[in-house]
């Protein structure tokens, strides 16, 4: 099982950037898919943006413009670029990745709050 480490979250106002940092024990060349998910208090778990096979990468619509996903396999490491930041962007971020023998393995999420 692979074991992924996120950093960088914290404390924001509101129009404001962070990045996070998800380092992974292993190569990252051996996951089909990379991403960030995040959850909100009492809501569900749901896309922020994600890489498949090394193609196009997705992102969930509240996200776009603002958010990207890039990735230094010579680190092991997906960052988040997170930019004009929003108190609804409020929530806690993990960071997924999924081969095709293992399935999908989650970071232990990190805190990311915007408020003024």
């Amino acid at each position: 099982q692979v074991h992924l480490v996120e950093s960088g979250g914290g404390l924001v106002q509101p129009g404001g950037s962070l990045r996070l940092s998800c380092v992974a024990s292993e190569n990252i060349f051996n996951f089909y898919s990379l991403g960030w998910y995040r959850q909100a208090p009492g809501k569900q778990r749901e896309l922020v943006a994600h890489i498949i096979n090394g193609g196009n990468t997705n992102y969930g619509d509240s996200v776009k413009g603002r958010f990207t996903l890039s990735t230094d396999s010579a680190k092991n490491t997906v960052y988040l670029q997170m930019n004009s930041l929003k108190p609804e962007n409020t929530a806690v971020y993990y960071c997924h990745m999924s081969d095709s023998s293992r399935g999908g393995s989650w970071g232990q999420g990190i805190q990311v709050t915007v408020s003024s």
